[in-house]
């Protein structure tokens, strides 16, 4: 009769480890070419779908505010600008809104920046909602 030891254990251990990991492999290997994202060549892995580009431009009153949104080329930080290259800038009222976009291609502002959002028209609603009337003061950078 064989008893399981600490040995075997660490063994079987290691058999299911490397059956898992072949598994995933093969997956991998057969999975189609057709990404959710595409090599962005900067050394940050994939970019999410459309992170290349803009979001379409907005303009409208949303709860008496003016809301406004559009690519800007020298909108982000330190010339990185959201989506790598594609900057964009959301303005309340005339005031900068700062904005940024996730890696998964969602986005997020200094009003709300727990909670993300598909798009920046989104985003600048929330952030109206959020400021209650509140007037929105620019961020001081030195």
């Amino acid at each position: 009769m064989s008893e399981l030891t600490r040995r075997r254990a660490l063994i079987a251990g290691a058999g299911t480890l490397a059956a898992l990991g072949a598994a995933a492999a093969a997956q991998a290997i057969a999975a189609p070419a057709d990404h959710a994202g595409t090599a962005d060549h900067s050394g940050h892995g994939t970019t999410p779908p459309g992170a290349g580009t803009a979001p379409a431009p907005f303009d409208e009153v949303y709860k008496g505010r003016r809301i406004q949104g559009a690519a800007d080329p020298h909108a982000g930080h330190g010339g990185h600008g959201a989506g790598h290259g594609v900057g964009y800038t959301v303005r309340v009222d005339g005031e900068e809104l700062h904005v940024m976009r996730n890696a998964d291609g969602t986005w997020i502002s200094v009003v709300n920046h727990y909670e993300t959002f598909a798009n920046p028209r989104s985003l600048a609603r929330a952030a109206v909602t959020e400021l209650q009337g509140a007037t929105l003061v620019p961020i001081q950078t030195s």
